[in-house]
């Protein structure tokens, strides 16, 4: 990960060193017996801890604004400690301004980190709802699905029917989304590209579902749906909004773009769980084979 960040480690690396030069000769040595140890150990420390705060960020984020500021706020605040250190090892006399220049980087990098903190904590606030959607099983500690990372259609019935006790009186709808002609893009792009377009489109429906609902992966290259409190209208006007934002995607393959779509069916998550999900799938090996295409069922 640092090789992404090079830029940053050569300047903060010629900084450090063009500083003791600049100063040695632009200032005039003190003599040990007027060197502060106490303000060379702390300012030095503030110094090493922030390089240290530096390799630590660079070496565990990809690249992006949170990182810039982050990188240039931590870089600034390791120079302009480093420059008031040398400031006990150097005399330079008070007319001359640009050693507090130098030393003004520690405040100027203190508020550019600030807002990377800021934007940073944006970022986590955003991380934390997409999380939030995986709860359920999180809280359960059962292994992922290896390529999607959500749950599978055993955990999707012990959930359907933990709704049944929980809330019963409440209407629960369940939807079960097909992608057409997912072996096409296997045949054509191989499983891997095959693997990584169960990876995308996973990731949208996620960032189209609300924090209480539940996605599976239930079968191959189907997803299954458990919307609590939602009944079955709504739930099938969910699905054609997941079936079109799905629809516009173009996932980039090394042979070029390639366009998915969905078919989807949506009942209401009354009865036997095994009874619901066959007769949800029947009825999207039905559907129309288009992006927005569907068919609802009666409810159970």
């Amino acid at each position: 990960m640092l090789k992404l960040h090079r830029p940053y480690l050569i300047l903060s690396a010629a900084g450090l060193l063009l500083f003791p030069v600049i100063y040695a000769v632009m200032g005039e040595a003190r003599p040990p017996a007027q060197w502060k140890w106490l303000d060379i150990l702390c300012e030095g420390g503030t110094s090493a801890m922030a390089g240290i705060w530096l390799l630590i960020t660079l070496s565990s984020r990809p690249g992006g604004l949170v990182t810039r500021l982050l990188a240039l706020g931590l870089a600034a605040i390791m120079l302009g400690s480093w420059a008031d250190c040398l400031d006990e090892f150097f005399h330079v006399a008070k007319d001359q301004l640009w050693d507090n220049w130098l030393e003004a980087l520690m405040p100027l990098g203190m508020l550019t980190l600030t807002g990377g903190m800021y934007y940073w904590r944006q970022e986590q606030f955003s991380l934390n709802e997409h999380l939030q959607k995986r709860e359920r099983l999180f809280r359960d500690h059962r292994a992922f699905d290896r390529v999607t990372q959500l749950a599978g259609a055993d955990y999707l019935r012990a959930q359907i029917r933990l709704e049944h006790a929980r809330a019963p009186g409440n209407p629960c709808a369940l939807v079960l989304l097909d992608i057409d002609g997912f072996h096409r893009i296997n045949r054509e792009h191989g499983q891997r590209e095959g693997d990584r377009v169960l990876q995308a489109v996973g990731h949208m429906l996620l960032l189209n579902l609300r924090n209480e609902d539940l996605l599976c992966r239930y079968a191959g290259d189907r997803y299954a749906i458990l919307l609590p409190g939602m009944v079955q209208a709504q739930a099938r006007e969910l699905a054609e909004h997941l079936c079109s934002m799905v629809g516009r995607m173009r996932h980039a393959s090394p042979a070029g773009q390639i366009a998915v779509g969905l078919r989807h069916a949506c009942t209401l998550a009354e009865g036997e769980p095994e009874a619901l999900l066959a007769e949800l799938g029947k009825a999207v090996d039905l559907a129309p084979a288009a992006a927005g295409g569907g068919h609802g069922l009666a409810a159970a």
